[in-house]
Parts: structure tokens; C-alpha cells; sequence
């Protein structure tokens, strides 16, 4: 989509670099490009490599985890996946290992057996690189969270995205040594936030999963949202207003907007600085997470100059 592209129908030139403005001026440091399979990843690292305040994910998403089947050597194609992340990291770009986990919502994409497969597999990707994982549960927490349970002692922390789930899956994530991660999916219902309220600030991440996952007028956190940006429908492009019906990566000011509001909290500031240091360099247990060369001193300094610039 950020190449103008929707439904292979192009409706406008790449905006990325767009995109990306906006976001800086909107407060963003940094962003992580998902991989969700072995090419996308490749391009992942490719975008990354394209700025400094950009880096990158390597996995497989679990309704693409038949390429390792159809790859027609499963064993090689989780040593490609080994080796790009091991270039990333080297690089200074590849952050966690993911997008991977299980998504039974959407099992005519690939079956639940080669997700579960697969998702455990990937643990192995995480255990050799020491690196934390990014994590997508959607209609699948009891199976979800017996293989993580299984491999708890193989990764470092990390983060399950994208979070819609009951209170009683909150509870259960939350006994392991990970993150809970909140965006537009998240906030849609009354029991959405309900459950997010239950969510301890200290094991929440948020973010927007653009392009898709917006706050939408019809979602219940849409209460709480002070910042808005104009927009227009993809055919009548302008770069000054976002695309209507595509998420970007400034509008995760928004989350936090709905979180600090549905939670009650009205400090927008210590939380944008808690939730900040979540993702960068706050430890749980002896987890650091995405950032772990950063010093919460340091990252201070960086919110600092942040607020203090025009």
C-alpha cells in the first residue's frame, strides 16, 4: 500500500518516503519492519538498511508457514531465515525473530498443524541468535501458549502484537517473561478495553501494525483520540493527508491517546516515556528487549530533546 498499491491496482506513486516524514515529525524514533516469510523478511532488511532509525523483524507468519513445505527442503529453508538474520544482526538491523505464532482465524491459509510445526520451529531461529520474538496469537491461546510454555528457557522476551484476546489469555501471557502489544485491533469493543485496562503499563507495548489495524469511528477507543490528521480516499491522493482506510506509522499517537485515556491515567508524557522504555530498554526478569544497547538515560535524553523540538 505505501507503494500505491491496492488490490494489485496501482492508485498513486510510492509515498514511502512520505510516510516516514510523517511519522519523524509526528514523534516517531524508530520503526521495526515485519518479515512475515522468508522474501518478505529480504525486503524487511532491504527498507532498513535505507535509513537509520529503521530496522527489521526475520520470521514467518503462521498463515505463510507453508513455504517451508512447499520450499521443498524445510531444513534449508530454515537455514536461509538463520543466516538472513545473522546478516541483519551484524548489520545492526535485525531486532527479534517473528512475525511468527499461530493464527486459527485464518486456517485456509495453512492448516493448524504446520503452524504449530513451524511456530515451534522458530524457536530454534531465536535460541541461535539470542534474540527476543515478535508474536502473533489470534483464536489459537491454548496451543499458543503450550508451545511457548515448552520453549520458554529458548528465547529472551519479546512481544505478542496485536493483542485481542480474553482477560483469562491476558492473564495467562503475562506469566511469561514477554510483552502484551496494543494497537487499533486492540481497542475496537467495550471488552477490548476492559482487558486492556488489566494490562500493567510496565508489560504493555503499543503500535499501529500499519498499514492495516487503524482506529476506525466505529471502534470503542475512538472516544479517546485527540490527534487527527487530515485525509482522502487513495484515488484522490494528496501527500499532505493520509490515505483513508490505511494505517500509518504517526498514528500511534492515537494508541497511546486511547490507552492513557480508557486506563485512566492523563499523563500522556510518563506514559509515552514508560511504554518507550518498554520497547527499548526496560528489563524484565534479565530480558532486555528490541533495543538492548540503549540506556534508559540515554533513551531520556532522546524523549527529551524529542519534546523539546518545534
Amino acid at each position: 500500500m505505501f507503494k500505491g498499491i491496492y488490490h494489485g491496482k496501482q492508485c498513486h506513486a510510492s509515498d514511502i518516503a512520505t510516510v516516514l516524514s510523517r511519522a519523524w515529525s509526528s514523534g516517531v524514533d524508530r520503526i521495526i519492519v515485519t518479515g512475515g516469510s522468508l522474501e518478505e523478511s529480504k525486503e524487511a532488511l532491504a527498507i532498513a538498511e535505507t535509513d537509520g532509525r529503521l530496522f527489521c523483524t526475520v520470521g514467518v507468519h503462521p498463515t505463510r508457514c507453508k513455504e517451508f513445505e512447499e520450499s521443498g527442503d524445510p531444513e534449508k529453508h530454515f537455514q536461509a531465515l538463520l543466516s538472513l538474520a545473522k546478516e541483519g544482526i551484524e548489520k545492526g538491523k535485525v531486532v527479534a525473530i517473528g512475525e511468527c505464532g499461530l493464527d486459527y482465524d485464518r486456517l485456509h491459509f495453512c492448516p493448524s498443524e504446520i503452524q504449530r510445526k513451524y511456530f515451534e520451529k522458530q524457536f530454534e531461529l531465536a535460541y541461535a541468535t539470542k534474540l527476543p520474538m515478535f508474536l502473533h496469537m489470534r483464536e489459537a491461546a491454548a496451543d499458543f501458549c503450550a508451545i511457548v510454555e515448552r520453549n520458554k528457557d529458548r528465547f529472551t522476551g519479546g512481544v505478542t502484537h496485536s493483542f485481542t484476546g480474553s482477560a483469562e489469555d491476558r492473564d495467562k501471557l503475562l506469566t511469561f517473561n514477554m510483552y502484551i502489544g496494543i494497537n487499533g485491533c486492540s481497542l475496537k469493543t467495550a471488552e477490548n478495553l476492559d482487558v486492556v485496562r488489566g494490562i500493567p503499563i510496565e508489560r504493555m507495548m503499543i503500535e499501529t501494525d500499519s498499514p492495516y489495524c487503524e482506529i476506525k469511528n466505529a471502534h470503542a477507543g475512538i472516544s479517546f483520540v485527540k490527534s487527527t490528521w487530515p485525509s482522502k480516499k487513495k484515488e484522490k491522493y494528496d501527500q499532505d493527508s493520509l490515505v483513508k482506510g490505511r494505517n500509518e506509522p504517526c498514528l500511534v499517537r492515537q494508541v497511546l491517546e486511547v490507552v492513557d485515556g480508557c486506563k485512566g491515567i492523563n499523563d500522556i508524557d510518563q506514559l509515552s516515556r514508560t511504554l518507550y522504555h518498554n520497547t527499548c530498554s526496560l528489563e524484565v526478569s534479565t530480558c532486555r528487549v528490541f533495543f538492548p544497547q540503549d540506556l534508559d538515560s540515554a533513551a531520556d535524553a532522546l524523549l527529551a530533546g524529542r519534546r523539546n523540538t518545534p
